[in-house]
């Protein structure tokens, strides 16, 4: 058990980043290694398993909000605890359903813990135990938290080949149990809530220009998840479509993983100095720039493609944490990063079923939506309602 009131930045880092790492391994990472044996065994098809993912991606959406106001004034410690404790239920509830209506209350109940205990709650619990000085923090436990698929997904498929899928289940509710809850202990506890910023001078941004600013990051955080998930759910297949061969797209889909930890690296070394604006400007370029290369080089691409999406990923996951706090100030950040989330939540429900019905009727000029999406999400952050608060 981790000595919580006396851990230190790092310590604090490492620990709820191993506790991110089992946490999305469990949740987010399980449907695409056990959705075809759960629909099998329960008679159901893939996508009605996928359609119960989502419902946990809606019910995210609806309560990033209130968590967030929770962990403002009463700090994160106790929720991400709690989390660990539903998440556990729900997988063991989702290991003992037999039915559909089963399978949906079980992932609307993991959906209420990956509310309360996924990256928004992390972010938000390092800025009221650091303010401003949360960016390191941040990128930190991002940076260990990004071998969650590296993690999940090969553990989930030996336990489903070993045992089954309802074992898996049960074996990852152990981990919320044994090892996430011991991690999150390591959290201190939170002081009291920190005041509004106090006006230094000069002209003051509105509550509308406040707004606005937020209306966009979560325009832009929306449109940006959506090609994400896209991209997760869909992108072997993406890439057969331009002419890559089953195994190639297969090995160019596994360079994304290392290529979002080498952006987080970057981040937290380089680019550190750069206002997250800037990096966050980078992150949605990159999507774009590695979708340019098919139309020259075709499915030779894949690889150059896989490693830029991948590191804007990387990026973006970090920006989501950082840009509102440097735009907005730690103050109400639980809250306000709650709603900037909510609609990119709703985005990433509804992509993979509109993907995949493009990538069936167009192919490899679905790329064409996604790419777009970034280059408007990447104007959009030239916005002056964006722009004035960053100086």
């Amino acid at each position: 058990m981790c000595p919580h009131v006396a851990a230190g930045k790092t310590v604090v880092v490492v620990a709820l980043g191993s506790a991110q790492t089992l946490s999305w391994a469990a949740t987010y990472y399980l449907p695409a290694i056990l959705a075809e044996a759960i629909a099998a065994d329960l008679a159901l098809s893939p996508s009605t398993v996928f359609a119960a993912f989502s419902a946990a991606l809606l019910v995210i959406a609806a309560l990033a909000p209130t968590a967030g106001r929770l962990i403002d004034r009463h700090g994160g410690r106790n929720l991400l605890l709690a989390s660990n404790l539903l998440l556990a239920v729900g997988l063991t509830g989702l290991g003992l359903v037999g039915d559909f209506l089963g399978l949906l209350a079980a992932w609307i109940l993991l959906g209420v813990g990956m509310a309360f205990g996924l990256y928004d709650a992390a972010f938000t619990t390092l800025s009221r135990l650091y303010g401003s000085a949360a960016r390191p923090a941040i990128t930190g436990v991002t940076l260990v938290a990004g071998f969650a698929s590296t993690v999940g997904w090969p553990v989930s498929a030996a336990l489903l080949a070993e045992f089954g899928w309802r074992e898996t289940c049960f074996a990852w509710a152990a981990t919320q149990l044994v090892l996430a809850l011991p991690f999150n202990f390591c959290v201190p506890r939170a002081g009291p809530p920190l005041p509004p910023p106090v006006a230094t001078g000069g002209p003051q941004p509105s509550a509308r220009s406040d707004r606005v600013a937020m209306w966009l990051l979560a325009a832009v955080f929306a449109m940006l998840g959506f090609v994400a998930t896209g991209m997760a759910s869909h992108l072997p297949r993406l890439l057969e479509a331009t002419g890559a061969s089953p195994t190639a797209a297969v090995a160019a889909g596994a360079l994304i993983g290392p290529a979002q930890v080498a952006a987080r690296l970057l981040e937290f070394g380089l680019l550190r100095r750069l206002h997250p604006l800037v990096c966050a400007r980078l992150a949605t370029a990159l999507h774009p720039l590695g979708t340019l290369a098919f139309p020259l080089v075709g499915a030779a691409a894949a690889p150059a493609f896989a490693l830029l999406h991948g590191g804007g990923n990387g990026l973006m996951t970090i920006a989501k944490g950082t840009l509102p706090l440097a735009l907005f100030g730690p103050a109400g950040y639980g809250r306000r990063l709650g709603l900037i989330s909510a609609p990119g939540s709703l985005a990433q429900a509804a992509s993979p079923l509109i993907f995949g019905l493009l990538v069936d009727r167009y192919g490899a000029l679905s790329f064409a939506l996604s790419a777009g999406l970034n280059v408007l999400a990447f104007s959009l952050l030239f916005a002056p309602a964006i722009t004035r608060r960053r100086s």
